[in-house]
C-alpha cells in the first residue's frame, strides 16, 4: 500500500486511509494506517539511528470506510488537535451511497447511541438509556438514482458528533443503510460476499491548525467500486 499524503508538515500529515485497512493496529497482523506512516517517516530521515517515529490518529475511520484522516507527529499537537475536536473545532464531512429514499433532501438527525463491545455493534436506543451517547449529523441528499438494484440515494454528511459507527447505525435505523453495509443494511446482511469496502468516504475536513494558526481544508473526491456508479463530476 502506498500512501497517498494529501498534506504534511512538520507537526501533522494528511492521507487516504484505503478502504479495508485498518486506522491503527489491532491484535491481529493485518496492515495498518499508523505502522504505515511511521515506515513512512522513518525513510525520511536521513539517519540510521532515528528514533520511531511518533504518530497518533486524531479520529478513526472503520475498516471498510474511505478518505481522509488527520495523524499528529507531536504529542502536542495530538493534545490540541484532540482538544479541538471535542470542542467540535475540526469540521468532517463525508458522502455515502444510501439504499433507499430519504423522506426530506435535507435535515438533521439527533440520536442516543449505544455501543455492544461483544459484537461490535451500535443500536439507536430511546434517551436516558444507561450507557446511550448523544449523536448529531447534518445530511443534505444530491442525488437519487433508479438502478437494477432499487432506488440508491447520494448524500453529503457532516458530522458533529463522532461516535462508534455513527453514520452507519443512524442511517440504517431510518431504512436506508449504507451500500455494501453487511453489518448494518439488511439489504446486504446475507449476502454471502465480502465486502472490503462500503458506500461511505471521509471527504473533506477543515480547521485551524493548532500551531500555525493557518485554515486547513483536506478533500478528496470519494472513490471505489460504490461511487463508480455516480457522475461525479457533476458536484464538484
Amino acid at each position: 500500500m502506498k500512501l497517498e499524503i494529501l498534506y504534511e508538515d512538520a507537526y501533522l500529515l494528511a492521507c487516504v486511509k484505503p478502504y479495508g485497512v485498518l486506522s491503527q493496529g489491532d491484535k491481529g497482523n493485518d496492515e495498518d494506517m499508523i505502522t504505515k506512516i511511521k515506515h513512512y517517516l522513518y525513510d525520511q530521515e536521513e539517519s540510521e539511528q532515528a528514533e520511531e517515529p511518533y504518530v497518533a490518529a486524531i479520529h478513526r475511520l472503520d475498516r471498510p470506510v474511505g478518505g481522509v484522516m488527520v495523524f499528529a507527529k507531536t504529542p502536542e499537537v495530538a493534545a490540541k488537535l484532540s482538544d479541538m475536536q471535542q470542542d467540535g473545532e475540526i469540521a468532517k464531512y463525508y458522502q455515502a451511497v444510501i439504499t433507499g429514499e430519504l423522506p426530506d433532501f435535507e435535515g438533521e438527525m439527533v440520536d442516543y447511541l449505544l455501543r455492544d463491545g461483544k459484537t461490535n455493534t451500535t443500536k439507536v436506543v430511546k434517551k436516558g438509556e444507561k450507557g446511550a451517547k448523544r449523536a448529531e449529523l447534518y445530511y443534505e441528499v444530491l442525488d437519487v438514482m433508479d438502478t437494477d438494484d432499487g432506488t440508491l440515494s447520494y448524500v453529503l454528511i457532516e458530522l458533529v458528533t463522532g461516535r462508534h459507527h455513527q453514520i452507519r447505525a443512524q442511517f440504517a435505523s431510518r431504512g436506508c443503510g449504507i451500500w455494501g453495509d453487511t453489518k448494518y443494511n439488511p439489504k446486504f446482511a446475507k449476502t454471502k460476499r465480502k465486502y472490503k469496502q462500503i458506500g461511505l468516504f471521509s471527504s473533506r475536513m477543515e480547521f485551524t491548525h493548532p500551531i500555525t494558526g493557518e485554515e486547513i481544508v483536506i478533500k478528496k473526491e470519494p472513490e471505489g467500486e460504490t461511487f463508480e456508479v455516480l457522475d461525479l463530476d457533476e458536484f464538484e
